[in-house]
């Protein structure tokens, strides 16, 4: 980076808009209220508060990425385009039938997400493909024409074709697309065979739709983005954040907007690695928590859990099976809606309930003094102590503690007969337990035992409840890293350009035949390439391979490694024993009489990652006396008790201090409750541990 540049990073959430600005000084960040109607300016505000703290252009920057929620929120509260589907005979209603199964076998009332394309805008065309890519019915494009004019007259803004078997085959798609394409020009045409070229077409419909859903939404912002910044300045190109965690073009973003559902979340989880990687911590679980969401996700010897699938909008109790499944490549998290803005109420059980619904940037919690009328779990959490009215968001938003006092009493407290600070303390213990629940779910379902793990918490929410969750999980150590409150932001500057290419090809180990395959990994690797190539100046690529194999017969598969080099039957050979040593991890016994089926392969194509620098905790050098006093609920004790106030930015490492406490920053609160210690590590994160018995008895 030469003299003068920068690298500059944005993450849009339901909430705020987050800024790092990265240079030869330092980090200097930003946190705004997104600009729901309009994000760009939200964006553009953040930015240009990033570069007045310092007194640089934008021309000044080298490198900008991007992470954005919009995908995810359009999809969850169904504010997308008008999207039409067109299949095959016989296929109309594949969207609604999906797995054929129930989530929730004795649950009566279990309802999963309808799908996005409803049925009156879902028609069918004689065509039909054999799964091997054989034509054995052509396409009539006579139908297609009769449909391009129903869809006119339906004010269609974009239409998914999916067609049966078309990932083997997709020219029908094609021919379709075309004629679609000179009947309807102007709408958005999204084929299965170039979104997701795999077979299972539940899958690979569903996700089609969602790309078409979003896509004039997510074009139409990238566009007016990209256009004000080249305005305002920007000469350097803008990268966006993929839910894998890699970072792709402009171009690729716009035609492929599924891929990036869940890009903030994943630049956090690629900070937390990096920060494990630091730390030599084998075992981490990410946590971050916002305005409007918590994820939360594992990272194993300094790499995220990944995932081929992603289900979005969950609809009935976050069960996994109740929303849309999305097959993409993600970094594999669970998501609830559980943030500072999620909404607070008794239900009909006389229960309190916290979210999924979030009050977003506008209205906003009740304290914001923007409108919102019912109370969240930021309002609870400034009625306990744990925020200064006057420094929220850097001191860009002034508190109404009085306002959410009163909402808290209202909505809370008289219905459940709970005075002073109570109403508050019920919402913080609830919203807690269900981030717990969500977590402990996630570990069990990948065999993992959550108080095994260190946590990494960020976010602008995340620190003022990590403790009490890692209580609640068993852990006993909670890091917070610099710059949490803008953490997925500062995962986006350490992510490599990256792309990845997947392709369903059936092929039996023991084939002679593998020339069909050794041309399909060229093309995806040549696809690969020059996709990131154009997204990086860098000639040192790396690429990785997989495959995802079965026995014979199977429903699922299981992915290994694919070795460099030239692909033989030899080499698959090798991949059969690795097959069946993962298998006999997973499910304790092997098949040796049944087929082995390569199914799906993959090609990933990267940029060399940046080397970790090591981070040591040194030794604790001087207990640090606090610079004042605020009243704040103590989980511990169940009372309001006096904590020590710190400021962040006056630390040193060996620095350490003793519970109850918050150390203050300008865009999040780490609460460290009594039985607790903070230090401060060589890397000036924050190490938070619980105490021992015996050793709170030998510090008093």
């Amino acid at each position: 980076m030469g003299e003068g540049a920068c690298r500059l990073a944005v993450d849009i959430g339901g909430t705020f808009t987050d800024v790092v600005l990265w240079s030869a000084e330092g980090q200097t960040t930003a946190k705004v209220l997104t600009t729901t109607q309009a994000p760009e300016q939200g964006v553009l505000t953040a930015v240009h508060q990033v570069l007045n703290k310092t007194g640089r252009l934008l021309s000044d920057v080298s490198l900008m990425i991007h992470g954005t929620t919009l995908a995810t929120n359009a999809l969850i509260e169904r504010k997308g385009a008008i999207t039409a589907f067109l299949t095959s005979d016989g296929f109309r209603d594949i969207l609604e039938m999906g797995y054929e199964k129930r989530f929730a076998h004795y649950d009566l009332n279990a309802a999963r997400a309808a799908p996005l394309v409803p049925r009156s805008l879902r028609y069918t065309v004689p065509e039909r493909m054999t799964a091997d890519g054989r034509v054995q019915v052509p396409l009539d494009q006579g139908a297609v024409r009769e449909v391009a004019k129903s869809l006119e007259s339906a004010g269609v803004e974009a239409i998914a074709v999916g067609f049966i078997h078309a990932y083997a085959y997709g020219r029908h798609e094609q021919m379709a697309a075309e004629i679609l394409q000179a009947e309807l020009p102007g709408v958005r045409i999204c084929l299965s065979s170039d979104v997701c070229p795999e077979m299972r077409e539940y899958e690979r419909f569903s996700t089609t739709c969602a790309n078409a859903y979003v896509q004039p939404l997510m074009a139409g912002y990238l566009d007016r983005l990209s256009n004000l910044l080249i305005h305002e300045g920007l000469h350097s190109p803008l990268y966006l954040m993929m839910s894998g965690g890699g970072l792709t073009t402009l171009d690729q973003a716009v035609r492929y907007p599924v891929r990036l559902i869940e890009s903030g979340p994943a630049g956090g989880a690629l900070m937390s690695a990096r920060l494990a990687s630091a730390r030599k911590l084998d075992n981490v679980l990410s946590f971050d928590m916002g305005g409007t969401t918590a994820k939360i996700s594992l990272i194993q010897n300094g790499q995220p859990d990944r995932s081929a699938t992603f289900e979005v909008a969950r609809e009935y109790r976050d069960m996994k099976g109740s929303g849309l499944p999305v097959r993409i490549p993600v970094i594999d998290m669970v998501e609830i809606g559980a943030g500072g803005g999620s909404i607070a109420r008794v239900d009909t059980l006389g229960r309190i309930g916290v979210g999924p619904n979030s009050a977003g940037s506008k209205p906003g919690p009740v304290s914001y003094g923007m409108g919102g009328e019912e109370p969240t779990v930021t309002d609870a959490d400034l009625v306990l102590g744990r925020l200064d009215s006057r420094r929220f968001a850097g001191g860009g938003l002034q508190l109404d503690e009085q306002a959410a006092r009163t909402a808290l009493a209202v909505a809370i407290g008289e219905p459940l007969a709970l005075d002073e600070y109570w109403p508050a303390a019920g919402v913080i213990e609830m919203v807690e337990e269900n981030m717990a629940n969500a977590a402990r779910v996630h570990a069990v379902e990948r065999g993992k035992e959550s108080g095994e793990y260190t946590m990494i918490a960020f976010g602008g929410a995340a620190p003022l409840h990590a403790a009490r969750l890692a209580e609640k999980l068993g852990m006993d150590r909670v890091i917070v890293p610099p710059g949490a409150g803008v953490g997925s932001a500062i995962g986006f500057l350490q992510a490599p350009v990256s792309y990845q290419v997947v392709r369903s090809l059936r092929i039996l180990i023991g084939t002679e035949d593998l020339s069909p395959l050794v041309e399909l990994l060229d093309q995806m690797l040549d696809e690969a390439t020059q996709i990131v190539v154009a997204g990086s100046s860098t000639e040192s690529l790396k690429h990785a391979r997989e495959v995802a194999l079965r026995y014979l017969g199977q429903g699922h598969e299981l992915s290994v490694n694919l070795p460099d080099g030239p692909v033989t039957a030899q080499m698959l050979e090798l991949v059969r024993l690795d097959f069946e040593s993962l298998y006999r991890q997973v499910y304790g016994l092997t098949m040796p009489d049944i087929a082995v089926e390569c199914v799906s392969w993959s090609v990933t194509v990267m940029t060399p990652a940046a080397a970790v620098t090591f981070v040591h905790e040194p030794a604790r050098k001087q207990l640090l006396k606090p610079c004042e006093t605020r009243s704040t609920y103590d989980p511990a004790g169940g009372v309001m008790a006096d904590a020590g106030l710190y400021w962040r930015a006056k630390l040193n490492p060996g620095d350490w201090l003793v519970g109850p406490a918050l150390v203050q920053e300008d865009e999040t609160v780490t609460f460290v409750p009594s039985g607790y210690t903070c230090s401060v590590d060589e890397g000036l994160a924050l190490v938070v541990d619980r105490e021992s018995t015996d050793a709170m008895g030998a510090m008093s």
